[in-house]
């Protein structure tokens, strides 16, 4: 199961976080969910983790809520998955 990290910035910022900041609390809820769903789950449904075709093992992460989807990018450095 993987541990999730996010990319910070020399200063110390996180693009990621500052994205989920934007989000409406509902929307920040189902990003969570599905972010916690990837760690706990020894297989996690491609609706919400899969490789992308054609590349170097960068990931997608997909939240979708309502209407919206969300999509984080990511890779995996052995058990973590690194987003930006």
């Amino acid at each position: 199961m993987p541990e999730i990290e996010f990319y910070k910035a020399a200063n110390g910022k996180s693009p990621v976080e500052e994205f989920f900041d934007s989000l409406t609390p509902k929307q920040a809820q189902k990003a969570v969910w599905v972010l916690q769903v990837i760690e706990e789950l020894s297989k996690v449904p491609t609706t919400y983790l899969k490789k992308l075709v054609n590349t170097d093992d960068i990931w997608e992460v997909r939240v979708q809520s309502g209407n919206d989807i969300f999509r984080l990018l990511g890779f995996f450095n052995g058990p973590k998955l690194l987003g930006a």
